[in-house]
């Protein structure tokens, strides 16, 4: 399952506790698994997605918060 492109005005760090989570950038993809983190750059265009069969379960931290206004998402 693929979440909307953004584009946020906030570093978001991103810890995989189970599971695959790629994240698609301008370069290409990332795939991040349990265990592993990443890091996305504010002004960085995004998508992350749960391509397993499992998905995947993750906590991500946004600095400054996360807010509707601030992720810039793609309609």
């Amino acid at each position: 399952m693929a979440r909307t492109p953004q584009t946020p005005l906030f570093d978001e760090y991103t810890l995989v506790l189970n599971g695959l989570l790629r994240v698609t950038h301008r370069s290409g993809d990332i795939d991040v698994r349990a265990g592993q983190a990443v890091i996305a750059y504010r002004g960085e265009w995004v998508q992350y997605s749960s391509p397993g069969p499992e998905g995947a379960e993750y906590i991500a931290v946004c600095l400054p918060a996360f807010s509707p206004d601030t992720v810039r998402r793609e309609d």
